[in-house]
């Protein structure tokens, strides 16, 4: 009896300390992350909210003293509010768009033979390979008074082709850049469908449309979920592609942030705003998680 408890507990030992050793193990491996997220996360984060409460002197300057919430008052300003709107309404309009769009595009491409899949993925990727700043500039070519698109729109007769510096140059913009987003989280999510559900509701005489919306959109709802965060958040704080292609008259909340901190000198109005599109991001990567993040 005493050979089997003391072999008993020198296995529970053993066992004890082989959790320990995977722990200790788990923790030096993810020690680079760890470090990696404090220097490059955590302490601008922190270096930033602090900034949001500090004080602006007469000179422009950001005084870390005299804490206030002024910044966060100036929030309400209507000049504030209308960034703020303007930013969420195209960002909204630019993942309807890409939604729109995408979700056919990843149907066709999950559907396709292996090799014609592959291909449309590498052509849907190939803009990765390029600079988004280069590729943002060359639609600005485009879209210039001479431009090759608006010489299309005006030898179909379609009006006035001109559209840079206003809102549907920074859409199309936008479309254009965060389109992957959607599609790959879409075809991630339509290409794990199991096709004989679908089958088993046409035999169960359902419609194409009602198979669909019974069936294939409940099961891709993931991928829809992760594709419009994906487009809606850097959408919301964009700063290229509205410089570029908005100019000044459609600012979004990136490039208003960029102008509080590089012309108007006022840090913790900049600090602020920077905030609240953190705190957007947090929310959204927060409905990921808890509707689609962990089934996809």
């Amino acid at each position: 009896m005493k050979k089997l408890l003391t072999k008993k507990q020198s296995s529970s030992g053993l066992e004890h300390q082989a959790v320990k050793a995977k722990a200790r193990q788990g923790f030096f491996v993810g020690l680079p992350s760890i470090v990696y997220l404090l220097i490059f996360f955590v302490v601008p984060l922190g270096y930033v909210i602090a900034y949001s409460f500090a004080t602006r002197s007469r000179s422009g300057r950001t005084v870390l003293r005299d804490w206030n919430v002024d910044a966060y008052i100036r929030l309400g300003e209507d000049v504030v509010q209308a960034v703020a709107w303007r930013s969420l309404w195209i960002a909204v309009l630019t993942t309807v768009i890409c939604l729109l769009l995408a979700y056919p595009l990843a149907f066709y491409i999950s559907t396709r033979r292996p090799v014609i899949r592959n291909l449309l993925l590498i052509g849907i990727m190939i803009p990765f390979w390029s600079n988004f700043l280069i590729r943002t500039y060359a639609w600005r070519v485009l879209l210039s008074s001479d431009g090759l698109f608006t010489r299309i729109v005006e030898e179909l007769g379609l009006g006035d082709g001109r559209i840079l510096f206003t809102r549907p140059a920074v859409i199309l913009g936008l479309v254009y850049g965060y389109l992957p987003f959607m599609v790959l989280p879409l075809y991630a999510a339509i290409e794990r469908i199991d096709w004989s559900l679908v089958e088993g509701a046409r035999d169960l005489y359902a419609s194409g449309w009602k198979a669909f919306r019974r069936v294939v959109w409940p099961l891709s709802r993931p991928g829809v979920i992760a594709g419009s965060i994906l487009v809606f958040v850097p959408s919301f704080g964009a700063y290229v592609t509205p410089a570029i292609l908005g100019g000044n008259k459609e600012s979004l909340m990136g490039s208003y942030i960029v102008d509080q901190f590089m012309d108007a000198r006022n840090g913790p109005l900049g600090s602020s705003l920077s905030v609240l599109v953190l705190g957007v991001m947090l929310i959204g990567t927060m409905i990921y998680f808890r509707q689609g993040g962990r089934n996809l």
